[in-house]
């Protein structure tokens, strides 16, 4: 098996499997007792908060476990919302956001805010000039993500985050990071972010868990109410196997930060020349090195994506036509849609992406199969 759709998910890590099996079946306390077992699971909880920290340099107590990119993008938002109703009802977001953010943007709509939806250019990236002309006195939350999960392309978070501030201070400055925590540079300080999101299952972490990044004094409104967990800001009994599995994927990805960057920009190369090799094939969004490592889209011209994707899935290679959390709709990729794509081009689009475990041969597999599926089916298809 060939696996290129690592921003779907990817393949937990041993020592995240082996993580889990320990605090499920040894270390299974509860972390709110006082006892000698509710304490060390609340020692694992507070060390993975210390290496999330770290990588993103922040605070160890500004960062908030969920249950993943989902429940944070609703939490930074929504709780925003309602924290900071007083100040205002106006929000910006993009067009090319995740659904986590575009569908609560969509629901503060229906409850009488405004949203501006900012557009973006054909490489998919926002124009600043754009978003300094939107930014209002009113204006409580800008949300951009900062690495698109269709094509890879990354913003300017520390431009963005410095414009916010400039024209108002008080506006908060939320990051979905799913697809760039770990894999990406984040210095929250410098990029000015207020509120980050990320998610476990992204970075070979387990499923089911996440974070929120909130910087301190922000006034956020809590989501769910109960026992008081995690500072009275997200109630529930801590997934503590979660947690402490997390905090294994994330101090992994940290530490080969720099080289996996380097070894998946080698892949990202190899299949992206092999491709536009081929007759009638196009890269969708930035082609530059600004854009991740470890996301290419490419167009086929004149096939299906579901067609070449099943062709693919035949020879044991796994690739996307899109978001995971769109693929089954019958519509064209709104983040190619925005990007002024066409159709017929965003039709024959397919995502592939990777992982620091991928390798080199699996590229070459899989450039030799498209060479051999790519003409049968055009042929086919006409």
């Amino acid at each position: 098996m060939i696996y290129l759709d690592n921003a779907a998910t990817t393949r937990a890590l041993p020592a995240v499997a082996e993580k889990m099996t320990y605090m499920l079946c040894e270390q299974f306390g509860n972390p709110a007792s006082v006892s000698v077992m509710g304490l060390a699971v609340e020692k694992e909880i507070r060390h993975a908060a210390q290496v999330l920290a770290r990588g993103i340099h922040c605070k160890e107590d500004e960062v908030f476990f969920t249950s993943g990119g989902t429940e944070g993008d609703n939490w930074a938002i929504l709780g925003t919302a309602a924290g900071y109703r007083r100040h205002g009802k106006h929000f910006i977001t993009t067009q090319i956001e995740h659904p986590a953010v575009k569908n609560p943007m969509k629901a503060l709509e229906e409850d009488g805010s405004q949203v501006t939806w900012l557009s973006v250019d054909k490489e998919g990236h926002i124009s600043l000039e754009e978003l300094a002309e939107a930014i209002r006195p009113d204006t409580v939350l800008v949300s951009v993500i900062l690495v698109n999960n269709e094509t890879g392309v990354a913003q300017d978070a520390a431009a963005i985050g410095k414009l916010i501030k400039e024209k108002n201070p008080q506006t908060l400055f939320h990051v979905d990071a799913v697809q760039a925590f770990g894999k990406y540079p984040i210095d929250v300080e410098k990029m000015k972010i207020d509120l980050l999101t990320m998610s476990g299952h992204k970075i070979h972490g387990p499923k089911g868990v996440g974070m929120l990044y909130m910087r301190k004094n922000t006034k956020v409104k809590p989501m769910i109410l109960g026992g008081g967990q995690q500072k009275g800001q997200r109630a529930g009994t801590e997934n503590g196997p979660g947690v402490a599995a997390l905090g294994v994927a994330a101090e992994e990805a940290f530490n080969n930060l720099k080289e996996s960057i380097t070894h998946v920009a080698q892949l990202k190369k190899a299949l992206a020349e092999g491709i536009l090799a081929m007759p009638n094939t196009q890269i969708n969004g930035d082609s530059s090195d600004l854009a991740s490592p470890y996301v290419l889209n490419v167009t086929f011209k004149g096939l299906r994506s579901e067609v070449l994707l099943h062709a693919l899935e035949s020879k044991g290679i796994f690739v996307s036509a899109g978001s995971a959390c769109d693929s089954k709709k019958k519509v064209g990729s709104p983040v190619l849609t925005a990007m002024g794509m066409p159709f017929s081009e965003i039709e024959g689009a397919i995502r592939f992406s990777f992982c620091r475990y991928n390798t080199m041969e699996e590229i070459e597999t899989c450039l030799g199969a498209l060479q051999e599926l790519v003409p049968f089916l055009r042929k086919y298809n006409r």
